[in-house]
């Protein structure tokens, strides 16, 4: 019901603004994620039939997603250029996205990074180091999973499909997801395992716990925190750091690159605005596609040496 006024829109965007081809594509793709989130919620709405509280609520759930203001900022104005379009056509009498403006966040989200800084970073590691290996390790996993904190420090070995490129993850509530993982993110790991896990002796309950401390203990929440502030420092990355930064930037990268939300927001584990029960249709195969297309550590060209 969207493909025609979207085709529209498309022509309009060549023809009348004279845009470049990759303009026109983020004007849709922009678009796109605002009849994706309909799917999700089950809204079978035309584009004429959208009132300003349908907008406020997909702009509310792109918040949650973890994008910055500038990216909200820039999805609601290609929404705003859409009925813009729409009004020029007759179809509307006046734009549910006139008075769409991007929600005032009472706590600022972290800071994303993209892949270059986050690449500065890992250049600061000493990978001659055990230390230098299990950080290495720990920042590929997140960044490539989009995990919690408490999920990283609660990772388990016999939860880590090497052969799928799945880890089993458990969040909030205990309750348990299926995350692809990058092939960057499983070398590292098993560069961890062999040469530096295998020798520590793990201190009792902690003997399928991935990434532990040098006395074998489980790792703290603060320790990642500290890691990571400190390897932002090194970098001369002037941002405001911390764990949540990588599962931000996660989840920024893929759906800036045109990642569908309701697999983003499946692998990022967050309690839904929606059923779980939308969840069952979408299957290993197509997350791991989705993270293969649009991850950039799984692109062709990812920075993936040692």
């Amino acid at each position: 019901m969207w493909q025609p006024y979207l085709k529209g829109f498309k022509v309009y965007l060549q023809l009348e603004k004279s845009l470049s081809g990759h303009s026109i594509e983020a004007y849709l793709h922009d678009v796109e994620k605002l009849v994706q989130y309909l799917a999700i919620e089950n809204l079978q709405l035309a584009p004429t039939e959208i009132k300003l509280q349908h907008l406020r609520n997909f702009v509310k759930y792109i918040s949650q997603l973890g994008l910055n203001p500038s990216s909200q900022a820039r999805i609601i104005s290609g929404i705003k250029a859409f009925y813009k379009y729409l009004l020029m056509e007759d179809e509307l009498k006046q734009s549910p996205a006139e008075l769409l403006e991007a929600p005032k966040l009472t706590r600022k989200l972290p800071d994303v990074l993209d892949v270059h800084e986050i690449d500065l970073m890992v250049e600061q590691i000493d990978e001659s180091t055990n230390e230098g290996i299990r950080n290495r390790a720990i920042i590929e996993t997140m960044f490539s999973c989009g995990l919690r904190v408490s999920e990283a420090t609660g990772l388990q070995i016999t939860n880590i499909s090497a052969d799928d490129e799945f880890v089993k993850v458990t969040g909030k509530g205990n309750k348990e997801r299926l995350v692809p993982i990058s092939q960057t993110a499983l070398k590292y790991i098993g560069y961890y395992k062999e040469g530096v896990r295998n020798h520590v002796t793990p201190k009792p309950g902690c003997n399928d716990i991935l990434f532990l401390n040098r006395r074998g203990g489980k790792l703290s929440r603060v320790m990642i925190f500290y890691i990571l502030k400190s390897l932002a420092a090194n970098a001369g990355i002037a941002k405001n750091i911390s764990p949540h930064t990588l599962r931000h930037s996660f989840a920024t990268s893929l759906v800036e690159a045109g990642a569908d939300l309701r697999a983003v927001q499946q692998m990022l584990g967050h309690e839904s605005i929606t059923t779980t029960e939308i969840y069952t249709h979408i299957d290993r195969e197509y997350l791991r596609d989705v993270v293969t297309q649009f991850h950039p550590r799984s692109r062709a060209g990812a920075r993936d040496e040692r």
